[in-house]
Order: C-alpha cells, then sequence, then structure tokens
C-alpha cells in the first residue's frame, strides 16, 4: 500500500521497534495524526485467548474517567419513561418506538437502553437489532433496572470492550485534542478493566500485544505486553 507523504512523515517519528510507556505512546500518539480534524484516539490490543470457549470470552464496559469525546443518540425502552428523560436520553418509549424501527426501518440512535419488563418485546426484534449490535444486554448494563443510571453513564463515556474472532478487541479512549494526562488515564483505566476480566482458565501471558493509534495514523506500540 502507498502511503501519503503526511502519513509516511508522521510513521518516520515512531520507532517501529520499540515498546512506549502509556505517558510516551499518548504523547507520541498525538504527534502522528495527520487529518484535518479532532481525530480519535483508539488502543487496539491482542489477548491470549481463545474466544470460541465460552470460558474465555472477555467483554465488558467501564466508565472513562474523562470520556472518549464521543456523545452517544440513547433510545430507552422503558414505562418509566420521566426518568430516562430526566437523565438524558435522547429518544423514550415503549412499543410504539419498536414499531416505528420494525415498520420504518428507523435506527437514529447509537445505543438501546431498556428495563428489564420490556425485553419480553424488545427480544422480537432481535433479528433486526442483533446484527447491528444494538440489542440491549444485562453484561453490558443495557439492560438495568436502573435506567437512570445505564442512560447516565453512556453520556458520561461508558464504551465496551470485548475480543473479536481474532481475540483482537479495539477501544476509542478519546481524541487528539484531550491533554496527555487525560488519554493517559483513560487508557490505564481500559487496561486495569480488561486486566480484571482475565479468564481464570488463561495461564501465563495474558496480553500478547498492544498499539495505540489515532485515525489513520500509524501504531505506536504499547509496553503492557507480558501481563
Amino acid at each position: 500500500m502507498k502511503r501519503s507523504k503526511k502519513y509516511q512523515a508522521a510513521a518516520a517519528l515512531v520507532d517501529a521497534n520499540k515498546v512506549y510507556s502509556i505517558e510516551e505512546a499518548v504523547e507520541l500518539v498525538k504527534k502522528t495524526s495527520t487529518v484535518k480534524f479532532d481525530a480519535t484516539v483508539d488502543v487496539s490490543i491482542r489477548l491470549n485467548v481463545d474466544p470460541k470457549k465460552a470460558d474465555q470470552q472477555v467483554r465488558g464496559t467501564l466508565v472513562l474517567p474523562h470520556g472518549n469525546g464521543k456523545t452517544k443518540t440513547v433510545l430507552a425502552i422503558t414505562d418509566r419513561t420521566e426518568e430516562a428523560k430526566a437523565a438524558g436520553a435522547d429518544f423514550v418509549g415503549g412499543k410504539e418506538m419498536l414499531e416505528k424501527i420494525q415498520k420504518e426501518n428507523w435506527f437514529g440512535f447509537d445505543v438501546l437502553v431498556a428495563t428489564p419488563n420490556m425485553m419480553g418485546e424488545i427480544g422480537k426484534l432481535g433479528r433486526v437489532l442483533g446484527p447491528k449490535g444494538l440489542m440491549p444486554n444485562p453484561k453490558t448494563g443495557t439492560v438495568n433496572p436502573d435506567i437512570a443510571k445505564a442512560i447516565t453513564e453512556i453520556k458520561a463515556g461508558k464504551v465496551e470492550y470485548r475480543t473479536d474472532k481474532e481475540a483482537n478487541m479495539h477501544v476509542s479512549i478519546g481524541r487528539v485534542s484531550f491533554e496527555d494526562q487525560k488519554l493517559a488515564e483513560n487508557l490505564n483505566a481500559l487496561v486495569e478493566a480488561i486486566i480484571k476480566a482475565r479468564p481464570a482458565v488463561v495461564k501465563g501471558t495474558y496480553i500478547k500485544s498492544a498499539a495505540i493509534h489515532t485515525t489513520m495514523g500509524p501504531a505506536v506500540k504499547l509496553n503492557i505486553a507480558g501481563r
């Protein structure tokens, strides 16, 4: 693949043979952003797990200390409409909102949260919501009797991390405009959460490799592997 001159200049700032501390990596990755907009800062981590086995799936959520710079549009399916509205949900309703999704093919939201009593109705749209990653799940906190808490956390910068079929995970932890310290604190919080979620059956090395990068920018290797 032929790279642009800007990308090549950015890549030249990175020592491909070096693994950087979180603080060093955060400072460097901001310098490698080649786009004119406020680029997203992403972390990619490869784990020593077998996602095909139920006891080795790594999945969870956390509220980043400083959010990730992304504002998510929330649809709340609940009978506790006033609580949901007060918490900041962008759309609130019950069966009528589900009918809108089904009949109008409407997906003007990023996250769907619900109270447990509504899951029977939502389950009927499993084939529609599931493939888009919009099906509420207790494991990610999007099915919650405390609907206000679920919405507040999402609006505050709650992110999900989960391994894909290749045992990799990719999480956005902020934007280039963030202060170095805030990005570092977000990254540390993510690493701690992933380590805490380590499957009991995994022996030896858990984190095989990790890197931080911006939108369309080169990867900077992180010194968190081997744990």
